[in-house]
């Protein structure tokens, strides 16, 4: 097992720097794989699948643009601009195209890099996200934002008094189940300020932005099905909140046009498939060539 560990870099985009995380190789022919975390996550989101990848790969993942460590990084806020982010990420490591995968939102976001940059992606694994349905007659976008984030919105206008007290905050998230070291850091990692008037790290404008573009940006909505380099989508069994109802099913994405090739993962909830071994499987097994 290697170390679990991973090193904290920078890298110069528009405005400032980003924070990434790696979690390097342990051989030179590994192949190097971008990994693009959900609309109110960070890079510690990927922990687990670091650990399954044990060194298989050279993992690399951003604090996206108003996120943890990359927080104080300037708007304007949108999807664009985070694949733009993700595009100078992949210049600066200068391994040649990278398999991509993004989780949730950061799966809009893979799919707008591939589409803006497809020269830079090997290959591009959607998980859970990247689909976009029309609002239900009568539904308002504020309504639907906190309908799909739920208590990941809430959170950014509360407190906390203590880390501890952040920490039963998320231990109550019924997808985050069972807790686990990993959950426990990459929570902490979102917490910012001093008690008692602890906060989340997520600047409120970016994540509200950007999930209002999940919902309604039409060059997010349409990069899924504009894509030219191989991908695929895996998606969960059941939801956010770990209910049965899940994102996705066959006949929705069927409905909405979706070609690239789907697999449900089971046992999965929103949260949980990232740390899957199926999505560590497909990750590291031989890309496909467009």
């Amino acid at each position: 097992m290697t170390d679990p560990r991973p090193e904290a870099l920078t890298v110069p985009v528009e405005g400032g720097d980003l924070a990434v995380l790696h979690w390097p190789a342990t051989g030179p022919d590994a192949p190097v794989l971008v990994a693009v975390h959900g609309i109110t996550a960070n890079a510690l989101a990927w922990a687990g699948l670091a650990r399954l990848l044990d060194g298989r790969a050279a993992l690399y993942a951003p604090d996206l643009r108003g996120r943890a460590a990359s927080r104080d990084l300037p708007g304007p806020w949108g999807l664009a601009r985070h694949a733009e982010d993700v595009a100078a990420l992949v210049t600066a490591l200068d391994a040649g195209p990278v398999r991509l995968v993004g989780h949730s939102m950061g799966a809009w976001v893979g799919a707008l890099t591939a589409t803006r940059h497809p020269d830079l992606v090997a290959d591009l694994t959607l998980v859970d996200g990247a689909v976009t349905f029309p609002l239900p007659p009568g539904v308002e976008e504020q309504d639907a934002l906190a309908a799909v984030l739920g208590p990941a919105l809430a959170r950014l206008s509360m407190t906390f008094a203590s880390r501890e007290a952040y920490r039963e905050f998320w231990r109550a998230h019924p997808a985050f189940d069972p807790w686990t070291a990993e959950l426990d850091a990459y929570t902490q990692r979102d917490l910012v300020g001093e008690a008692p008037e602890l906060v989340s790290s997520c600047v409120h404008e970016a994540i509200t932005t950007d999930g209002t573009q999940v919902l309604l940006d039409p060059e997010a909505a349409g990069a899924v099905h504009r894509l030219t380099v191989p991908a695929r989508l895996l998606y969960a069994q059941r939801g956010l909140l770990d209910e049965p109802r899940a994102l996705y099913d066959p006949e929705r994405l069927a409905a909405a046009g979706v070609t690239v090739p789907a697999e449900l993962v089971p046992d999965t909830n929103h949260y949980s498939i990232i740390w899957s071994e199926r999505l560590a499987a497909e990750l590291l097994r031989a890309p496909e060539r467009a």
